[in-house]
């Protein structure tokens, strides 16, 4: 199958065939077909499987085929996702497929200066890419009225459920036409998201493609036993593998970003941070500088991580392991893509082994782990953070000597290198 088979007009396969894309995609062959006839979807789809060109694609040729008569641009196709950075990656997609067209879009975020984002609405834009809270803003201040919208798209709903946007969109919703083409995007589709799917879309069409439990077979994972305070000791020696030049990191916290990016500063690894409390053009430029590789590691957490699109990555580090299993697919997601090589390795304290087990059902097997490095487990009975819920079961009193799975030898020479435990173990 060609895109020119799925009946793309000629500005847009040009623009594809600049981008270098050839064959679409599973999501797009589905997708693309269902939007041009102007019925509403429901895709679930994981990040990497080119979700955004699946909808950005027919929507450009939808728009292109009815020109606007004012004019002063109306806004006529609104796309809702829940990060910054997601959001720019979004428009970037629009700004490349349609670029032989006359249409023309904006994207409007918080965390910066407002002004330039009022000046391009004034002029007038045929697609505006938001995030919920500025739109909600610049829409009280009357810089942005929703009623010639067309079609809307609701990107990463499972994420704004999470991020607690849900009250948001529903404002907006309130706003849009009841008659226009709703498009609705997740990576998961638990209840809740089914609930809210029902009352944006009519009658859709359900394109479901790469379930969570297969989209990790092209990643090859290893886990890292290693007790919580030896973990970014255990970061810092896998990173002096020059064959590890480019590395994402993912932390749980955004003050544990900040405190590994130090620690690897200690070390001359260059690391960024990037989170909600970095401001957009401190996130932008860090985020700027991994993709041209002048910074070697990107240090994350799961919200600000969400939209990160790099080329050619090869590797992710689960500092943390994840305490959602599908998180851990998403995070692993961010490498392997389009055919490319991944390595994922994830740092298992006891603590974390209950999380551990929950990932392996979700993928369907063991994932191997790396026996043979400095920072061997030794603290089996770790207690973990339970908020006040009951703990887990007390783990096993030593790790076996048996690896679980084949696997690399992190030392080159079979040793151990045996760590002390101190009695005042900084955490990292």
């Amino acid at each position: 199958m060609t895109f020119k088979s799925l009946h793309i007009i000629e500005p847009i396969l040009k623009s594809l065939h600049e981008e270098g894309y050839t064959t679409p995609t599973p999501i797009q062959a589905q997708a693309i077909p269902v939007i041009l006839e102007g019925g509403d979807l429901l895709g679930s789809a994981q990040t990497g499987t080119g979700k955004t060109a699946a909808f950005a694609i027919p929507i450009i040729q939808l728009l292109s085929a009815k020109k606007a008569h004012e004019k002063t641009k109306k806004i006529r196709c609104l796309i809702i996702t829940p990060t910054r950075e997601l959001a720019v990656q979004i428009g970037d997609s629009f700004k490349a497929y349609g670029r032989h067209s006359s249409l023309n879009g904006t994207v409007i975020y918080g965390g910066v200066n407002q002004g330039s984002q009022t000046n391009s609405l004034r002029r007038g834009v045929d697609i505006l890419v938001a995030t919920p809270g500025r739109l909600l803003d610049l829409m009280n201040q009357g810089y942005i009225s929703l009623k010639d919208v067309e079609i809307f798209v609701l990107d990463e709903a499972d994420r704004m459920l999470d991020m607690g946007f849900l009250v948001d969109v529903k404002k907006i919703l309130h706003d849009i036409p009841k008659k226009r083409q709703s498009l609705f995007f997740s990576a998961t589709l638990p209840a809740e998201i089914v609930k809210l799917a029902n009352t944006i879309l009519h009658e859709p069409t359900k394109v479901e493609v790469k379930p969570v439990e297969t989209t990790a077979e092209a990643i090859t994972q290893y886990i890292c036993f290693v007790d919580k305070g030896n973990k970014a000791a255990l970061l810092v020696h896998m990173l002096q593998d020059e064959n590890i030049r480019h590395a994402l990191v993912f932390t749980r916290t955004k003050h544990g970003a900040d405190v590994v990016v130090k620690i690897l500063a200690k070390h001359n690894i260059s690391a960024e941070a990037i989170h909600g409390n970095k401001t957009q053009n401190a996130r932008q430029r860090a985020l700027n500088s991994f993709k041209a590789q002048k910074t070697r590691v990107l240090v994350a957490t799961d919200i600000a991580a969400r939209g990160i699109d790099v080329d050619e990555l090869e590797y992710v580090f689960n500092y943390e392991v994840p305490n959602v299993a599908e998180t851990y697919i998403h995070r692993i997601g961010r490498t392997g893509r389009a055919g490319t090589k991944g390595t994922a390795f994830s740092f298992c304290d006891a603590s974390e082994k209950s999380y551990l087990r929950e990932i392996e059902k979700l993928v369907g097997r063991k994932i191997p782990a790396i026996e043979e490095h400095p920072f061997p487990l030794v603290d089996n009975n770790a207690k973990k953070d339970t908020g006040g819920r009951r703990p887990p079961h007390r783990q096993n009193a030593r790790p076996s000597s048996k690896p679980r799975n084949a696997a690399p030898n992190m030392n080159g020479d079979n040793k151990w290198k045996k760590n002390k435990r101190s009695k005042k173990r900084r955490e990292a």
